[in-house]
């Protein structure tokens, strides 16, 4: 009696363990939201935007407007200067967690960066108290989208989104100076 006892508990313990796996494996993932928010300390002014990802992708097929066009963005082949941007971020991925660039100048400092499986970009006024503070973070996977189906000089900004929507949460870009603060990031949350 004993051994069908632990053998019944086994088996539900197992069909239990199963259901929550399909459920949870089942279960629809969340949106993800495109958050940008703007705030002018000089005249109290702020903007907020909140758009799912998923809409986001869907709407830019819809633009048709100078460079915009079908989700992808087109760039004057001058932009390039003959660098084929892939094989550049196929050496990025390649290459360990490192600081690539770093120039200083009297007023400026600019640093590019690979950490985390992201690039990343700070650039630091250093002149006055008012001095301006830019970090900017692409996900690789985001990068690598953004040239991926696209034409030549075009990025593929729909691409991109997605690339966005599976990276998960993320800081993607903030710009703080005396009076402003923007910030631009990705999460499951549909307000800021």
């Amino acid at each position: 009696m004993q051994k069908k006892t632990r053998i019944l508990a086994v088996a539900l313990g197992f069909a239990a363990t199963l259901a929550a796996l399909t459920t949870t494996a089942l279960a629809a993932p969340a949106d993800r939201y495109l958050h940008v928010r703007v705030e002018d300390g000089s005249d109290g002014g702020s903007v907020n935007v909140n758009i799912p990802l998923t809409m986001a992708e869907k709407i830019l097929p819809a633009i048709h407007n100078d460079k915009l066009h079908e989700g992808r963005v087109s760039v004057s082949s001058g932009s390039l200067n003959g660098v084929d941007l892939q094989a550049v971020l196929a050496a990025i991925h390649s290459a360990p967690d490192n600081e690539f660039v770093t120039v200083k100048q009297k007023d400026q400092d600019v640093r590019i960066l690979k950490e985390n499986g992201n690039i990343v970009i700070k650039v630091r006024d250093s002149e006055d108290k008012d001095a301006e503070k830019v970090d900017i973070t692409v996900p690789l996977a985001v990068a690598d989208a953004l040239f991926s189906t696209a034409h030549e000089n075009e990025l593929d900004v729909a691409a991109a989104i997605r690339a966005l929507d599976q990276a998960g949460q993320t800081l993607v870009v903030t710009v703080e100076s005396a009076s402003q603060h923007v910030r631009i990031w990705v999460d499951e949350r549909n307000s800021q």
